[in-house]
Formats: structure tokens, C-alpha cells, sequence
């Protein structure tokens, strides 16, 4: 792995600012940051934004200096690159529109009474010690529960979508108890809106049964098993396991994503406790819950899985 930094060049908040890259492991990347005192909260997504004062130390620590033009050139042919389009749709803005339209599909900005709540759940998702239950992740979702429910996927669309802005505001790294405080978080959020809120495009308002389907389908992404004939269930689980289906390099940055993510976990430590997840996943008698999500995403997930699994057998 090398890592590979440009010059200081790009203005803001009175400095001068350099891009740290990797061009092939997001987890060295992160711990050679934090080693050389760089902080989380300077990790935009695939890069870092280091200040123009830490540059000749990044590189006496082993950061290789290269011009702007070349840096783009290696990010962009590793897997780690995070495309325009994918920042676009992943920006606090544009989150923030999306939430407000569940609650009134008209509405450009924060919806009244509602908007708090869109913009506390936001700032979660954007948490610096996020890689990839980051806001990449809840964007990713909601664009995959879209494609379920273009395909006619059974279900109530609108209490998913909503599931789905819960389903990892709370992230810890601690299995279990994570999904637990985020179905716990839902209640705290929008309980005392249920009743009074009467948001545009939901006639009959928010109510405890809804904050309550909400919740219960949060604790569905804990082991993402619903019940046969939980359409729900299964929209959120089968959104929430898209990723697993995409394209190979697509893949293959949130399995990055995933070991940076838990970086401080030793790696032998690691591979025994990825194995375990993909044994699991692999073992599914269906891994996705909906045909339309089957059909979309079954077969390539199972290539993926196995692809993963065989290399954390190779040590890769």
C-alpha cells in the first residue's frame, strides 16, 4: 500500500489544505492519520483534508508527495474512489430535502415540526467515526428501497423509508445493541410528534401506531430475518443488504469501508469475526427477502460473498 499526498493548494478557513489517499486500503489510510495526529473529522468520504502545516511531517512519516493531477489519477483508478454523483446525493442538503419529503413530497427544505428531527438524525450519519454506516450508506439505502418499490415490491414504502433513516443512526460498533438504541432512538424522536404532527402528503398525520411499526422495523436490520410475510420487514432488510449485490469494485470499497471502519480491531481478530458475518449471510436460505430484491441482487451478492470469503482465506 502507498499513500499519496499533494500539495497544499486548495484554500479554506485561512490555510492552505493537502488530500491524503490511499490507492488501496481505507483502513492504513485511517491509521496512519490518526497515528500522525490528523483527526477523524478530516476524512471526507475517500480522502483526508490535511492543512498545508502537516505536510512535510505526513511525508517524513512515509506519505509519498505527488502533484494534484496524479493523486486524482490514483484515486480514481483504485475501488476507494467515491464518485460526484455519489457525494451529490449523500450531501447534508440534499439528505436533508429527502427527509423532508417523506413528510410533504413537495417540499424542497425542512418540513415544520419534522425538519429537527431530519437534521439530528443527518448529523449522526455524518459522525467522523463513520466509514461506511456513513452517510454514503443511508443514501445508498433509500436509493435501493426506490428500486424495490419501482419493481412493485410489496410492502409499506413509506414506514421503510423511514426505518431506514433510523436503522444506524445510533452506531457504536456494538451488534445488537446499536439496532436497539436506533429503534429506541425512533421513539425519543418521533413519539412526541405522534398525535400532533399533520405533515402535508401524510393525511392522517403521524400516529403511535406508525412510530411504533417504525421502530419495530428498525430491529429488523438486526439480524435481518423478518417473518415470511413481513413485507416491511423484508423492504427494509433487502435495502439495507443491496450493497452485498453491487457491481464487483463496487463491493469491494465497502468491504474497505467495513475494515476501516473497525480499525481498531486486530487483524486476525478481524478475519475471524468477517468470516463469521459472511458464513452468516452465506448460510441465508434467502439472503434476500423480496423476489424483486432477489432478482436484482441475489446472484451477484453470492458471487461477492464468496469472493470476500475466499480471500480472508488467502490473508488478503
Amino acid at each position: 500500500m502507498t499513500l499519496w499526498l499533494d500539495p497544499p493548494a486548495w484554500p479554506a478557513h485561512g490555510t492552505l489544505w493537502s488530500h491524503l489517499v490511499s490507492d488501496s486500503s481505507l483502513h492504513e489510510l485511517r491509521a496512519f492519520a490518526r497515528a500522525q495526529g490528523v483527526r477523524d473529522r478530516a476524512f471526507d468520504l475517500d480522502h483526508y483534508d490535511v492543512p498545508a502545516d502537516l505536510h512535510d511531517a505526513l511525508v517524513a512519516a512515509g506519505a509519498v508527495p505527488v502533484t494534484g493531477g496524479e493523486l486524482s489519477r490514483r484515486l480514481a483508478g483504485s475501488v476507494l474512489r467515491v464518485p460526484g454523483w455519489e457525494r451529490r446525493r449523500a450531501s447534508r442538503d440534499a439528505l436533508l430535502a429527502r427527509w423532508a419529503r417523506l413528510w410533504d413530497p413537495s417540499a424542497t427544505d425542512g418540513a415544520a415540526g419534522v425538519d429537527p428531527v431530519g437534521r439530528d438524525l443527518v448529523d449522526r450519519w455524518r459522525e467522523p467515526h463513520r466509514v461506511y454506516h456513513s452517510r454514503l450508506h443511508l443514501a445508498g439505502s433509500l436509493d435501493s428501497l426506490g428500486l424495490l418499490a419501482a419493481d412493485g415490491a410489496p410492502g409499506d414504502a413509506w414506514h421503510a423509508a423511514v426505518a431506514l433513516w433510523f436503522h444506524d443512526a445510533v452506531h457504536d460498533g456494538d451488534a445488537g445493541r446499536d439496532e436497539e438504541r436506533s429503534a429506541e432512538l425512533v421513539g425519543a424522536l418521533l413519539g412526541p410528534l405522534a398525535g400532533r404532527a399533520r405533515p402535508a402528503g401524510r393525511a392522517l398525520g403521524l400516529t403511535e401506531d406508525d412510530v411504533a411499526e417504525v421502530a419495530r422495523l428498525v430491529l429488523v436490520t438486526t439480524d435481518h430475518a423478518p417473518a415470511p410475510h413481513d413485507a416491511s420487514g423484508a423492504l427494509v432488510s433487502d435495502a439495507d443488504l443491496a450493497v452485498l449485490g453491487a457491481d464487483p469494485s463496487r463491493y469491494a470499497r465497502y468491504a474497505a469501508q467495513v475494515r476501516a471502519e473497525y480499525g481498531h480491531v486486530p487483524d486476525d481478530a478481524f478475519r475471524s469475526g468477517r468470516a463469521a458475518v459472511l458464513d452468516q449471510l452465506a448460510g441465508l436460505p434467502h439472503l434476500y427477502r423480496s423476489p424483486a430484491a432477489a432478482g436484482r441482487w441475489g446472484e451477484a451478492a453470492r458471487r461477492n460473498l464468496r469472493a470476500e470469503r475466499d480471500g480472508l482465506d488467502a490473508g488478503r
